[in-house]
């Protein structure tokens, strides 16, 4: 009976953000990038003394974020992107609750 089902083809797991197969590298570039401020911004956000770096990673990162969303066109891309976007805004808001975007004396 394998003869009628023709061959069997195991789906290859590879971790890959352009899911359809075509080269995305801009939206890449932009998904990893907003993950990466995300994760700075959140960081420097649980350190007092970092308050304006958080406050400005962490607004840079949500702007950027929101426009990564708008030009995103993978599943993948959009769950890195909203990890990043989430990430930099618990860090700014954390920044700014430390004591906003300017250093203090």
């Amino acid at each position: 009976m394998p003869n009628v089902l023709g061959r069997v083809r195991r789906p290859t797991h590879r971790l890959t953000l352009n899911t359809d197969g075509k080269p995305h590298t801009l939206e890449n570039t932009l998904a990893v990038s907003t993950l990466v401020v995300g994760f700075l911004a959140l960081v420097t956000g649980f350190v007092v003394g970092l308050h304006p770096v958080a406050s400005w990673v962490g607004t840079i990162g949500f702007c950027g974020g929101l426009y990564a969303q708008y030009v995103s066109v993978t599943t993948p891309q959009r769950s890195l992107i909203i990890i990043g976007i989430v990430g930099s805004f618990v860090g700014a808001a954390l920044g700014i609750a430390h004591g906003g975007f300017l250093p203090t004396h």
